[in-house]
């Protein structure tokens, strides 16, 4: 049965009350950059403490960043250390409420309208009896007011810069109350409100009122010896010279002047790729051939191709 509370007005305000006690390993600040870590998710102290703290207070977490720096993969591993559901909504220009919220099930509704007639029960019908909670079809934001067994699941909307402007103030109404109205039924106020993850890569610039509501941390490029260890947990495989050589590679990459410089998942790919192809050093004919794994355009592979990749990777070797 959903945890779920269906009321005629608007919802209690939602925030630290009525949350189910956090597990140990989101007791204190340690505790969950360990618990991360351990799922191999590195965080640095400043993230684990915003991230204890939107658990804490109950308050919704906004993330920016570059793409490929970790903001959906930090949901999905603090779905993983609060053993709970992951819901994601993923942003795009045009999303409305049908696709992020709820819909009637149309098929099912014109079905029971004609086991109605059937019956010889039409005359009497009421619009209770096509319009409840049976025909409604459930998006994600509604999903995650419907808590199962008092967990919060863990709601991921993901790229909020992609929605158009009039779905991120419908978006900040729900996030206000952890409720939403369907005319037909009434208010549904979660009882044990959702823990929210918002995440955004600025292609455009969030509102103010919805930054508001959250708590913000802007996720940046991992430093070289963070960003090894990023690539020891994901990859364990990797040996550490190779690692390292291609932690430097992707540092020294991200200086130069391209379209779109790699991410961390670029850098856990190529190692990945790398590995795949059985190798265990760089050379520039190794990085002309999977320079396709880190770089996203045709004209930055171009402009790295060749005496560029092999000036990039003496200066990165340089720097071991």
């Amino acid at each position: 049965m959903s945890d779920v509370a269906v009321t005629r007005g608007a919802g209690a305000v939602g925030g630290a009350e009525g949350r189910p006690p956090r597990p140990p390993e989101a007791a204190s600040i340690d505790a969950l950059a360990a618990a991360l870590r351990a799922r191999g998710y590195i965080a640095d102290r400043s993230l684990a403490t915003t991230v204890y703290l939107a658990l804490a207070l109950g308050r919704p977490l906004l993330l920016e960043g570059e793409a490929g720096v970790g903001k959906t993969e930090l949901a999905k591993t603090l779905a993983t250390v609060l053993g709970a559901e992951l819901i994601r909504l993923q942003c795009y220009e045009g999303l409305d409420v049908n696709s992020a919220v709820y819909e009637w099930n149309y098929p099912r509704q014109m079905l029971e309208i004609r086991l109605l007639e059937a019956r010889g029960e039409i005359a009497s019908a009421t619009a209770h009896d096509i319009f409840g909670p049976a025909f409604l079809l459930r998006r994600p934001l509604l999903r995650a007011l419907e808590s199962r067994d008092g967990v919060a699941p863990v709601l991921l909307i993901d790229e909020v810069d992609r929605a158009d402007e009039e779905f991120e103030a419908f978006l900040l109404e729900i996030l206000s109350d952890f409720a939403v109205t369907v005319p037909e039924i009434g208010t549904i106020t979660a009882t044990v409100p959702p823990v929210v993850v918002v995440t955004s890569n600025r292609t455009r610039e969030v509102h103010d009122a919805l930054k508001r509501r959250c708590l913000y941390h802007w996720i940046d490029y991992p430093s070289a010896a963070r960003e090894r260890e990023i690539v020891a947990a994901r990859v364990p495989e990797a040996p550490a010279a190779l690692a390292a050589a291609v932690v430097a590679f992707v540092d020294r990459l991200r200086a130069a002047d391209l379209t779109k410089v790699p991410g961390v998942a670029e850098t856990l790919d190529w190692a990945a790729a790398l590995l795949a192809l059985g190798t265990t050093e760089l050379s520039p004919a190794v990085v002309d051939e999977t320079l396709g794994v880190l770089l996203k355009y045709e004209e930055d592979v171009r402009a790295v191709r060749g005496p560029a990749a092999e000036r990039l990777l003496a200066e990165s070797a340089a720097t071991l």
